[in-house]
């Protein structure tokens, strides 16, 4: 038993250091950023060293668990431990949130507010992922908001309030009914609040009271990872949002949404789930569908970007929803691999709107010639979006296929004409991204304005793309990195839940 509190450091040194920036002076941006960079770097190597010498991948129960009284009156533990599950999520955190700050090098504007933003949200991540009690998850869950609506309405495009405002309305309103199923859970059957989640994990409820407390949270993770129809502030914060804002919303905080489905609603109300299941696959489905059909007619760029994101959460859901170990499996590998592809094409549409000036599809064209550096990154990560093999996109998706053919829960047909419409939509998204990358790069339009030559990406721009690339080429070749994190978490899943 280790007794070092590895996951403390690793969840308060983001925001603790990060309160330190503003001691720096306020001309000095290049320090901010560096100091901003190096926290980043420290903090991934740390995890990257606790999850390496202190984490068995054969141990299925929570490790490095941490265990505190906070707060006496109300039985209040501060609680955290990772298991398989939560291992991958933080490390794309780290990875995601370093190559962030890496990405927001040209924010000059309050920068020291900007870097020290995009801290606290790491904290609040890696909190919320590892947090093993009730109402710390809900506590992390609601800190992360602040920074996100900051990041938005300071640094976001034209109509930016109007798209910080509707995030927050969406997620706080989601939010409560999350605070309502976590009292509720809590409070049930005792007159001690017992919020762990290993208690929890043993309670059983009357089947209408846990059908309630899955509805309450299944729309707070609805409106988190976003399901039709709770999703119509995705594109419009992504529209707005600086784009190193970006790759932080599409890499981690539409995963926490799913991360919340599989960690509350079928580790802790199993009954519901196995009745709600078919509706989760069904919706999944026309997310899936609707998203990428959705997505051909947006003539922004980052919108069509966001609904493509959309499309691919359908993915996670169908996995979650075909209750065998082989979906939740892909579902997992999903979360890991949409985050990545995800946030890179933000980051390339973001660094081709700084050459550009452009946001709307119709106005570009011909950029291949002028920014032909840039063109390749997006072409070999809009491939990796739709599903090329060797590709980490494809991996995830053929695996939620295997799941929902080989699920026992469900009749033939059904499942047949599921995977078919399925198959339809992964159809469709290669429409949509080849025809954004058609209309970005070729054609004449750029090619024959007056200043006609831009700048390729520097060394700084091709070094973020390339690193994002090479963990889902990883990922997509040898798919184990994952699957081995969370294979035997994803079996103790199922095997206590559905099959006693």
């Amino acid at each position: 038993m280790n007794y070092f509190p590895w996951l403390t450091i690793i969840v308060f040194l983001p925001i603790s250091a990060g309160s330190l920036l503003f001691f720096l002076p306020h001309k000095g941006n290049k320090l901010i950023k560096w100091y901003t960079i190096c926290i980043c770097i420290f903090e991934l190597l740390l995890t990257t060293y606790a999850f390496c010498y202190h984490f068995r991948l054969d141990d299925p129960l929570i490790q490095l668990a941490e265990d505190y009284k906070w707060i006496n009156f109300f039985d209040f533990y501060w609680r955290l431990g990772i298991d398989g599950l939560s291992i991958g999520p933080i490390l794309l955190t780290g990875f995601i949130t370093t190559l962030a700050t890496l990405a927001a090098w040209p924010v000059t504007r309050d920068s020291r507010l900007f870097h020290f933003l995009m801290l606290a949200m790491y904290s609040g991540q890696i909190g919320s992922f590892s947090s093993r009690d009730l109402l710390l998850f809900f506590i992390m869950w609601e800190f992360e908001l602040i920074p996100v609506y900051l990041l938005l309405s300071m640094w976001g495009g034209k109509k930016r309030l109007y798209s910080a405002t509707k995030f927050i309305l969406y997620t706080a309103g989601g939010s409560v009914f999350l605070l309502i199923g976590v009292l509720g859970l809590g409070l049930y059957g005792s007159n001690e609040p017992t919020l762990n989640f290993e208690t929890l994990a043993n309670q059983s409820y009357p089947v209408a009271l846990e059908i309630i407390f899955y509805i309450g949270f299944l729309i707070a993770f609805a409106v988190k990872s976003p399901i039709i129809p709770l999703h119509t502030w995705l594109p419009d914060t992504h529209g707005e949002a600086h784009y190193s804002t970006c790759m932080l919303l599409a890499g981690i905080l539409l995963k926490m949404g799913a991360y919340g489905l599989v960690r509350i609603n079928m580790e802790l109300l199993p009954h519901a789930h196995s009745i709600f299941s078919p509706w989760l696959i069904i919706v999944g489905t026309m997310q899936i569908i609707y998203a990428a059909s959705t997505s051909l007619g947006q003539r922004n760029l980052k919108k069509r970007i966001a609904y493509s994101s959309v499309s691919h959460m359908g993915f996670i859901i169908i996995g979650i929803g075909s209750i065998t170990d082989t979906g939740l499996n892909g579902a997992i590998l999903q979360i890991i691999s949409h985050g990545f592809i995800g946030a890179a094409l933000f980051f390339l549409a973001g660094t081709s709107y700084d050459r550009m000036r452009l946001v709307y599809l119709d106005e570009m064209g011909g950029m291949a010639v002028s920014i032909p550096k840039i063109f390749t990154m997006f072409s070999i990560l809009s491939m990796a979006s739709l599903a090329l093999p060797g590709m980490s996109g494809f991996v995830a998706e053929l695996i939620v296929f295997f799941g929902i053919i080989t699920s026992q829960k469900y009749f033939l047909m059904p499942k047949i004409l599921i995977t078919f419409v399925m198959a339809i939509g992964m159809i469709l998204t290669p429409i949509y991204s080849l025809s954004m990358s058609r209309q970005m790069f070729y054609g004449y339009k750029l090619f024959n304005a007056p200043s006609s030559y831009f700048f390729d990406s520097g060394p700084r721009e091709l070094f973020v793309s390339i690193s994002i690339f090479l963990p889902v080429l990883g990922i997509g070749i040898y798919p184990d990195f994952v699957l081995s994190l969370s294979g035997e978490k994803v079996e103790t899943i199922l095997y206590n839940y559905f099959y006693r």
